[in-house]
């Protein structure tokens, strides 16, 4: 990053705010590792239990529970001393904020027998435990830190955080060295440090799937018929496949996984977003990137340990990874929608909702205006049909007013269908609209077909930090 300051002379110089490739300060040659010293056991989506010499570090844990309130759910069954996994670990790194990454009904089960585990996130905009206070998870020993800076953690270990070049606001991944190997985790970054990552590291593990968008299989009315979201679904999957197989090329690691993709929308009023929300398979990635190079890939399933030593000195021993054993559950077949559930539709029947005034303290609240924009909010059942005795409205963002009608003036109109569930649990705890797009809780139709970035990323990152005063706004109701 870059930026222009006064010199002694008056004149203007660029400054180098920090090195290009920061991994290469203090370099260190790697050292032969043994058998056994540096172990990666997969445990589910994103979710990696690394084993460094005599430490544990353990990557976004989403290990139990939905993510995006209950749009996605874990595809593998992770092993089932997950818990005693997450416990013995010295560190854990959170990525982003997301909660297929910051799972907080998994830190909740953490937090009960170790409060005080080290977690490590990066100093984002949008700070990633943005939330805590609210979620009653209790954890004491969060730590921010600076991008680009190695941290020790021992003689032998460090790691470092580097932002997204796209999503800088929110999004991570991190290198991780153990005497002198680098460990590459991309995480869900579109482009890493700006597109600047260390080339031929000794393991590599990014995304893969797509499909974790709203847009477009959320979307309906004029270009969204099935037939255009199917070619454009398969256009992009194709797509990604095609830019992380060059990307792989292009860094040459000696090993990559494809990883933090595997959910699965299972809910059953899902049912449409499952089937057509197609992902691409880690499988077919892997397959292409052989084909274009001599990168070792290795297809994670839950419990699967690679064995880094044995591969570097030899990527075909038959015991540098480790399969699950036979008969182990790969693939959820049930998921505990109920607790979860329950928790979503508290909030349908909150006090807050038996007076129309709150929605102009929630947008009151939001703080997003001066927009020539207007959009009609509709509560919806699981079917997306008007709930009975829901909200129906209309925010006309260009001065933040509540009309009956659309305004005469030439405007952009957005419609939102919400599960009334979601967008009432959503509205009462002052939550990112992520829920409710990402997870696939809406149905959106949109007159002129525009995208209204400024809109969406406010709701999606730029909320107030402290949820809506509700307690004050009960007290001065009618």
């Amino acid at each position: 990053m870059e930026v222009i300051e006064m010199d002694e002379n008056n004149g203007l110089s660029l400054v180098e705010l920090n090195p290009p490739n920061p991994w290469d300060s203090d370099p260190r040659s790697p050292e032969e590792l043994a058998f056994g010293e540096v172990q990666i056991t997969y445990l589910t989506h994103a979710c990696m239990d690394l084993k460094l010499g005599d430490k544990r570090m353990v990557f976004d844990p989403w290990l139990i529970g939905p993510a995006f309130a209950r749009g996605w759910w874990l595809l593998h069954e992770p092993p089932s001393d997950w818990l005693e996994r997450l416990c013995k670990a010295d560190l854990i790194y959170i990525s982003h904020m997301h909660s297929d990454h910051l799972s907080y009904p998994t830190l909740k089960q953490l937090s009960q027998r170790r409060p005080d585990i080290p977690i490590y996130v990066g100093d984002t905009e949008r700070p990633v435990f943005w939330n805590l206070g609210q979620s009653g998870v209790r954890l004491t020993n969060i730590n921010v830190v600076p991008f680009g800076i190695w941290q020790q953690v021992d003689k032998s270990l460090r790691f470092m955080i580097l932002m997204d070049g796209v999503h800088p606001e929110m999004d991570t991944c991190i290198i991780v060295e153990y005497k002198g190997h680098k460990i590459l985790n991309t995480v869900d970054c579109t482009r890493p440090n700006g597109g600047r990552l260390p080339e031929k590291v000794a393991l590599m593990m990014s995304d893969f799937a797509g499909g974790a968008s709203g847009f477009p299989m959320t979307f309906s009315g004029g270009k969204f018929t099935e037939e255009w979201k199917a070619q454009f679904i398969k256009a992009e999957r194709r797509k990604l496949l095609n830019y992380k197989a060059q990307l792989v090329k292009d860094l040459q690691p000696r090993i990559y996984c494809p990883f933090a993709g595997y959910f699965v929308e299972s809910h059953p009023s899902d049912k449409y977003i499952k089937e057509t929300n197609t992902k691409n398979d880690p499988n077919q990635l892997n397959n292409l990137i052989r084909k274009n190079s001599d990168v070792v890939t290795w297809t994670p399933r839950p419990g699967a340990v690679l064995d880094l030593g044995r591969m570097l000195k030899d990527p075909t021993d038959s015991k540098g990874i480790v399969e699950p054993p036979e008969g182990t559950k790969i693939y959820k077949d049930s998921w505990d929608f109920g607790p979860y559930l329950e928790i979503l539709n508290s909030a349908v029947r909150d006090e807050i909702f038996c007076h129309s005034s709150w929605i102009k303290e929630y947008f009151t609240w939001a703080g997003f205006k001066n927009y020539n924009l207007v959009v009609r909010m509709i509560e919806t059942d699981e079917d997306f049909s008007p709930f009975p005795g829901g909200y129906d409205y209309l925010v006309d963002f260009l001065d933040l007013s509540f009309p009956k009608e659309r305004p005469s003036r030439e405007h952009p109109y957005e419609e939102i269908h919400s599960r009334v569930d979601v967008i009432r649990y959503v509205v009462k705890n002052g939550l990112l609209w992520d829920d409710l797009y990402i997870g696939f809780q809406t149905r959106l139709l949109r007159d002129p077909d525009i995208y209204h970035h400024l809109f969406w990323n406010h709701f999606q990152i730029k909320l107030p930090l402290t949820p809506p005063n509700w307690k004050s706004f009960l007290m001065h109701c009618d």
